[in-house]
Protein backbone atom coordinates (compact mmCIF):
# COMPACT_ATOMS: atom_id res chain seq x y z
CA UNK A 1 0.00 0.00 0.00
CA UNK A 2 1.65 3.17 -1.17
CA UNK A 3 1.37 6.01 1.58
CA UNK A 4 -1.00 8.54 1.66
CA UNK A 5 0.74 11.39 3.45
CA UNK A 6 -1.27 15.16 3.88
CA UNK A 7 -0.37 18.17 5.53
CA UNK A 8 -2.80 18.97 7.96
CA UNK A 9 -1.37 22.04 9.54
CA UNK A 10 2.02 24.31 10.68
CA UNK A 11 3.49 22.87 14.15
CA UNK A 12 2.73 26.45 15.46
CA UNK A 13 -1.01 26.00 14.71
CA UNK A 14 -1.39 23.31 18.18
CA UNK A 15 -0.21 25.06 21.10
CA UNK A 16 1.32 22.65 23.69
CA UNK A 17 -0.75 20.39 25.36
CA UNK A 18 -3.65 21.04 22.99
CA UNK A 19 -5.94 19.20 20.70
CA UNK A 20 -7.57 21.06 17.39
CA UNK A 21 -9.70 19.29 14.79
CA UNK A 22 -9.11 19.76 11.10
CA UNK A 23 -10.44 18.76 8.23
CA UNK A 24 -8.37 17.05 5.52
CA UNK A 25 -9.59 15.52 2.68
CA UNK A 26 -12.89 13.77 3.48
CA UNK A 27 -11.57 13.13 7.24
CA UNK A 28 -12.04 15.17 10.42
CA UNK A 29 -8.73 14.69 12.53
CA UNK A 30 -7.85 15.95 15.84
CA UNK A 31 -3.97 17.42 16.15
CA UNK A 32 -2.60 17.09 19.68
CA UNK A 33 0.76 18.35 21.08
CA UNK A 34 1.64 16.39 24.46
CA UNK A 35 4.31 17.62 25.62
CA UNK A 36 6.26 18.60 22.09
CA UNK A 37 5.04 15.51 20.89
CA UNK A 38 2.42 16.05 17.83
CA UNK A 39 -0.02 12.96 17.23
CA UNK A 40 -2.90 12.95 15.10
CA UNK A 41 -6.57 10.70 15.29
CA UNK A 42 -9.64 10.72 13.97
CA UNK A 43 -11.70 13.57 15.95
CA UNK A 44 -15.09 11.78 16.15
CA UNK A 45 -15.32 9.40 19.22
CA UNK A 46 -15.92 5.79 18.58
CA UNK A 47 -19.17 5.70 21.09
CA UNK A 48 -21.04 8.88 19.87
CA UNK A 49 -21.04 11.59 17.38
CA UNK A 50 -19.44 14.25 18.73
CA UNK A 51 -15.40 15.86 18.47
CA UNK A 52 -13.10 15.14 20.83
CA UNK A 53 -11.42 17.87 20.35
CA UNK A 54 -13.73 19.37 22.33
CA UNK A 55 -12.91 17.17 25.03
CA UNK A 56 -10.78 18.06 27.70
CA UNK A 57 -7.11 16.70 27.02
CA UNK A 58 -5.64 15.37 30.33
CA UNK A 59 -1.86 14.45 29.88
CA UNK A 60 -2.07 11.80 27.21
CA UNK A 61 -5.19 10.86 27.37
CA UNK A 62 -8.94 12.85 25.47
CA UNK A 63 -11.80 12.49 27.29
CA UNK A 64 -14.94 13.19 25.38
CA UNK A 65 -17.17 15.86 26.30
CA UNK A 66 -20.51 14.31 25.73
CA UNK A 67 -20.42 11.01 27.84
CA UNK A 68 -16.86 11.34 29.56
CA UNK A 69 -15.60 8.14 27.05
CA UNK A 70 -11.42 8.37 27.17
CA UNK A 71 -8.87 7.47 24.82
CA UNK A 72 -4.95 6.84 25.31
CA UNK A 73 -4.38 9.40 22.60
CA UNK A 74 -0.78 7.48 21.22
CA UNK A 75 -2.33 4.04 20.84
CA UNK A 76 -6.01 5.03 20.28
CA UNK A 77 -6.41 2.50 23.09
CA UNK A 78 -10.00 2.92 25.31
CA UNK A 79 -8.93 3.86 28.81
CA UNK A 80 -12.67 4.45 30.04
CA UNK A 81 -16.09 3.21 29.08
CA UNK A 82 -18.57 3.85 27.64
CA UNK A 83 -16.18 3.80 24.82
CA UNK A 84 -15.48 0.25 23.47
CA UNK A 85 -13.83 0.62 19.91
CA UNK A 86 -10.26 2.10 19.96
CA UNK A 87 -9.44 5.23 18.43
CA UNK A 88 -8.15 5.54 14.84
CA UNK A 89 -4.89 6.88 14.76
CA UNK A 90 -2.20 8.05 11.89
CA UNK A 91 1.70 8.14 11.25
CA UNK A 92 2.68 11.54 12.28
CA UNK A 93 5.23 12.98 9.62
CA UNK A 94 7.05 16.23 10.52
CA UNK A 95 8.45 18.78 7.92
CA UNK A 96 9.18 22.27 7.66
CA UNK A 97 7.47 23.26 10.50
CA UNK A 98 4.23 21.31 9.16
CA UNK A 99 2.57 18.76 10.49
CA UNK A 100 1.70 16.06 8.06
CA UNK A 101 -0.34 12.20 8.69
CA UNK A 102 0.11 9.34 6.54
CA UNK A 103 -3.62 8.35 6.12
CA UNK A 104 -2.46 4.86 5.46
CA UNK A 105 -0.36 3.87 8.22
CA UNK A 106 -1.20 4.09 11.89
CA UNK A 107 0.98 5.75 14.83
CA UNK A 108 3.03 2.70 15.00
CA UNK A 109 3.94 3.26 11.40
CA UNK A 110 1.69 -0.09 10.65
CA UNK A 111 -0.56 -0.54 7.57
CA UNK A 112 -4.32 0.62 8.48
Amino acid sequence: MADNIVRICAQADIAPDAVQAFEVEDRQLAVFNIGGKFYVTDDECTHASASLADGMLDGDVIECAVHMGAFHVPTGAVKAPPCQVALRTYKVVLQDGDIFADLDRDAAGEPA
